[in-house]
């Protein structure tokens, strides 16, 4: 089986990015090529030097553009785009030039608390304000839509009546971090036969 190449787009601070290089560094089925980032600030850059994986920064104007991102993504003959916290909305010619080959991870159980604005915190707070019982997360396929693409995994944890967003939050990097390679290499090798 060929090594498949992954390019991992973050904007914070970079704990599943790390996962995933750290995971993919100790399995033979693929390999983080490069972390590409919108926040010349984000803490996924100090992770990335740390792991000796490059990274380049990118302003959001750039991005406008999908010529730049292309360029890069095919320069290093990438196979896969993992989105891991990244805030931007993908360009059509970016899916459409890796159809399928897009995976994002949405840290609520959607279609519930998706879309536009719905991310980190902002999610956590909303399924507490909302009352649910249970929360998770969602692996799925990037389309045109926030958030609405095809549904490939979700792991599930419940929401306690004194739960907060930072130990929500917590629960849900614990479900990320357990599933997230795992769930992306299975992808892989589904995709290499």
């Amino acid at each position: 089986m060929n090594l498949k190449k992954i390019a991992i787009l973050a904007s914070g601070s970079g704990s599943n990015a790390e996962n995933l290089i750290s995971y993919f560094n100790q399995h033979d089925t693929a390999k983080v090529v490069f972390v590409l980032t919108n926040n010349p600030h984000a803490g996924v850059i100090n992770r990335c030097k740390r792991l000796a994986v490059p990274v380049f920064v990118m302003a959001n104007s750039e991005f406008e553009n999908p010529d730049n991102v292309l360029q890069l993504l095919n320069k290093n003959q990438v196979d896969v785009i993992v989105l891991a916290g990244f805030l931007r909305k993908i360009h059509p010619r970016l899916i459409d030039a890796f159809p399928n080959s897009i995976i994002n991870i949405h840290p609520a159980l959607l279609p519930s608390f998706g879309g536009k604005g719905m991310y980190g915190d902002k999610v956590h707070q909303a399924v507490i304000n909302a009352k649910e019982k249970e929360s998770g997360i969602s692996i799925h396929f990037v389309n045109d839509e926030y958030d609405e693409g095809k549904i490939i995994f979700q792991a599930k944890c419940a929401v306690d009546k004194d739960e907060t967003v930072l130990s929500l939050a917590e629960k849900i990097h614990q479900l990320e971090h357990q599933h997230f390679p795992k769930v992306l290499e299975q992808l892989l090798l589904n995709t290499s036969n």
